[in-house]
Parts: C-alpha cells; structure tokens; sequence
C-alpha cells in the first residue's frame, strides 16, 4: 500500500499562498527530495494549473524553467493525477480521479509502489475529512504575510498528529513532518 503524503509551505502566521513564500535552491532540493518518495502526485485543479504554468517544459521554448533543477526535472517526469470537475482534459503525464474521491484515492493507495504526494489547499481538506492522508509536512517559513489564505479552513474536526521528524534549513525555514494519531 501507498502511503499518502501532504506537504505544504505556509508562513508563521498561516497563511499558504505561493506568492507570499520564497523559494529558494535549498527548497527546492529538498521538495525534490521529498517527492523521490513517491510514484505519483496529486493534484486539485489548482495546484495543478500553477504547477504546469511554473515548470512545465516545453520542446523549443526559448524561455522556461531551469532544466539543471532536480526539482523542475522530477515534476516534468512525474505521474499526475488531476481532481477536477471543471477541466475538459489534462496532459503533463497526468489523468483524472473521477468519480467518489474517497474510494478513487483509496484505490491509488491500494496500489504498490512508495507512495502518494499531494499539495494545495482545499483536496488536501476533503482527503484530511475522509482520513486518507498518512503524512503531513509543514514547512513553516520566517515570515509574516498578512493575509490567506489558510489551511484546514472549515475542518469538521480536530486531526491530532505526532511528531515523526524536524528539520531546520538555512534559510531559517523548519520542515515538520507528522503522523495521523490513529
């Protein structure tokens, strides 16, 4: 079985809007690093529509990302699966999840292989409510911003974690990963 891992970058006041977070080399080294240790991503709408525009590469672009990236270069390889009830088609190695997401997500967990990764904001609520998700990382960065938006925003109830490891990056950054108290 697959485990199902979220990991996310938020700042000290919660607030987890892409734009509102550096990223930086060391990041995305280890956002690479990270994403080794699955076989597939999922995705909302969203995060998959922010993810294809930023690192997506495209044959003969003249401008795009960096290709030296091991970040850029393992997404590009990646499988993706997609959930969205407003897109008419998705490529990028990706398909949809249709249908009941519970059993759908259940059913990738069900398959071998290192596991799952999932990002963004509101599918990470919904898979959080029905109990699928194995891992949560929080990578809480030295800022302030100001505004959202938040995580878990509307969570019918409470998740309780246990500490499974911390790391602290340069740039002053602190990855904390935890476990579901089951």
């Amino acid at each position: 079985m697959r485990p199902l891992r979220y990991s996310i970058n938020i700042t000290l006041d919660g607030c987890c809007d892409h734009q509102g977070i550096p990223a930086d080399e060391e990041l995305h080294r280890h956002t690479a690093e990270s994403l080794e240790r699955a076989d597939a991503l999922l995705f909302g709408r969203v995060t998959y529509e922010m993810m294809e525009a930023a690192f997506r590469t495209r044959a003969g672009a003249k401008e795009g990302p960096d290709l030296t990236d091991p970040f850029v270069r393992m997404i590009n390889a990646a499988k993706k699966y997609v959930v969205s009830s407003t897109l008419d088609r998705v490529d990028w190695n990706a398909e949809f999840v249709r249908g009941d997401l519970g059993k759908a997500v259940q059913q990738l967990k069900n398959e071998p292989g290192r596991g799952l990764y999932v990002g963004g904001v509101k599918l990470p609520l919904a898979l959080a409510e029905l109990g699928l998700i194995d891992e949560y990382e929080f990578v809480v960065h030295p800022r302030l911003a100001g505004h959202g938006p938040t995580l878990f925003a509307g969570l019918s109830k409470p998740v309780d974690l246990k500490p499974v490891s911390r790391l602290e990056l340069a740039s002053g950054a602190v990855v904390m990963r935890y476990e579901p108290r089951r």
